[in-house]
């Protein structure tokens, strides 16, 4: 059963950002008898684009640098993304991707050609990280490679000679140009995307045409079997369900998953987004409303393809999502900075039960991005880093990486609301994680009141939970270089008392417990 039941609850009379009072405690049953789909680890991948200091600055200083680097990749950066153990990373966008030339990329570093990031600022682009610095990273990581081709602007000879370039071995002419680069051995390329965004700057076609074009490159996309990628079709976005049926109809013979964007802007109105701190609660409300979205969206484009793909062959891979907010003032428009809050952390939250509760579809995710763009993890300046909310709401769901989902039914829920419409006040999910334990998630979307949750583990003891909570005063407490600490998680532990174990969620909280008899 579906921890979101609904996203959207009409209510009859509500004051302004008032939250309606249950009647009865909440109620969280846990069924460990009717264990679910797995939930990918990919589920939790990231997204590094040439976008902005995303890249360059935020992950690559080369190998020069005085910033401590292993072959030009920062050590502090690096370092805190293996701790959040990145199962994935996507590569090089995004918007760029249709734009790249993978040969401009390889080669001696100084002899590459430098063009112009004319989707993101108008910068420069030295191709300084091309594709073996890339899967460099990807080892160092010890993360899969999703990597981006160019449908855009590329050709189906330039698509297959890149991807000949990373699989190949023997004699292949390019396989002896990598060899000659640095890498003897072929990559391990786990997925690659035939462009992206399609209906949008990837080409603004309509989803026929591209199921057409995608039918035609992925014709001469070849490798020995062992080291051939998992295909990827670029999909939809939003209530448009029209590109995962085509594509699940037309092309699902070569076609592993077809991916799906969605960005959650507080206003929905791209051109005045909303402010990435110092926000009204009107607008915590309407980030957690719009981000709820996403049950809809997934339940829709899975009917369509059970419907066309009955076998389930077929992912969903939502490989772009996150908050979208007006960027910080003073910075490049076109690098998309945004500080990164408590509301932040909800909202990936929010998202990742959801993902939880479609696990046999959704198989992969990318958050929009890794470093200094968007919903970032990671926040840097020159030598300095710190680490964001986001960041420590992936650390807190690291056990849910390869967990076996588990149903939740919740009773009694609270209604948290505004201008007469509400959102559940919890959302919950569930998972028997690969060292035996049950973990349950739990988010509070109300942010001026805390919430006692009853929470019944059934076929199971539950005398114990312990865990972390994530959550501060301010709606938008964030960290700074000054005070890089000022939020992060807490230990949190609960014992049941008279049989009845009851968690006391605090507002505008995420938690992770583990269940312990």
């Amino acid at each position: 059963m579906q921890a979101f039941k609904s996203t959207l609850v009409a209510l009859g009379v509500m004051a302004a950002f008032a939250s309606s009072q249950a009647l009865a405690q909440v109620s969280v049953r846990v069924d460990t008898a009717k264990p679910g789909a797995v939930i990918n680890k990919n589920v939790y991948g990231q997204f590094a684009e040439h976008l902005g200091t995303g890249i360059y600055e935020g992950l690559w200083v080369g190998p020069d640098s005085r910033i401590p680097n292993t072959r030009g990749w920062r050590n502090d950066v690096v370092g805190a993304l293996k701790a959040l153990h990145v199962p994935l990373v996507r590569w090089p966008g995004g918007c760029f991707a249709d734009e790249y030339h993978w040969k401009d990329g390889i080669g001696p570093r100084n002899k590459r050609p430098v063009s112009v990031n004319t989707n993101w600022g108008g910068v420069p682009e030295t191709n300084a990280v091309g594709t073996h610095e890339f899967f460099d990273l990807a080892e160092m990581l010890g993360a899969d490679a999703y990597v981006n081709g160019n449908l855009g602007t590329g050709t189906p000879q330039e698509m297959a000679e890149w991807v000949e370039y990373m699989t190949s071995t023997g004699q292949s002419t390019l396989a002896q140009l990598r060899a000659r680069n640095g890498h003897p051995q072929p990559f391990k390329v786990a997925y690659f995307a035939i462009g992206n965004e399609a209906w949008g700057c990837g080409g603004n076609m309509k989803p026929e045409y591209y199921t057409s074009l995608y039918n035609h490159y992925t014709t001469f996309l070849k490798a020995p079997k062992e080291r051939m990628p998992k295909l990827i079709a670029s999909g939809g976005t939003g209530d448009d369900t029209a590109w995962t049926d085509v594509l699940s109809r037309d092309a699902g013979r070569v076609t592993d998953g077809i991916s799906f964007h969605y960005y959650t802007l507080p206003t929905g109105e791209w051109d005045k987004k909303g402010a990435a701190v110092g926000f009204p609660e009107s607008e915590w409300f309407s980030t957690v409303q719009r981000t709820l979205r996403m049950e809809d969206f997934i339940r829709k484009n899975v009917a369509v393809l059970d419907k066309n793909d009955p076998k389930k062959k077929i992912g969903f891979y939502v490989d772009e999502w996150g908050t979208w907010y007006d960027v910080e003032q003073g910075t490049n428009p076109g690098f998309l900075f945004q500080r990164n809050t408590l509301r932040d952390a909800v909202v990936a939250a929010l998202n990742f039960n959801i993902f939880h509760a479609h696990a046999e579809r959704v198989r992969m995710t990318n958050i929009a991005q890794m470093v200094n763009v968007l919903q970032a993890m990671i926040i840097t300046d020159k030598n300095r880093m710190l680490l964001t909310p986001t960041y420590y709401a992936y650390q807190m769901y690291i056990p849910f990486q390869d967990a076996t989902s588990l149903p939740v039914t919740l009773a009694n829920n609270t209604t948290y609301g505004a201008n007469g419409q509400g959102v559940p006040g919890i959302s919950a999910s569930a998972a028997r994680a690969k060292d035996g334990k049950v973990y349950v998630a739990l988010v509070n979307t109300n942010p001026r009141e805390a919430t006692d949750v009853t929470l019944d583990v059934a076929g199971q003891a539950a005398g114990t939970v312990r865990g972390q909570v994530l959550t501060a005063d301010a709606m938008d407490a964030h960290n700074t270089f000054q005070n890089p600490q000022a939020i992060k998680p807490a230990p949190f532990s609960a014992s049941a008392s008279g049989g009845k174990l009851t968690v006391k969620v605090p507002a505008k909280a995420v938690m992770v417990l583990a269940v312990e008899g």
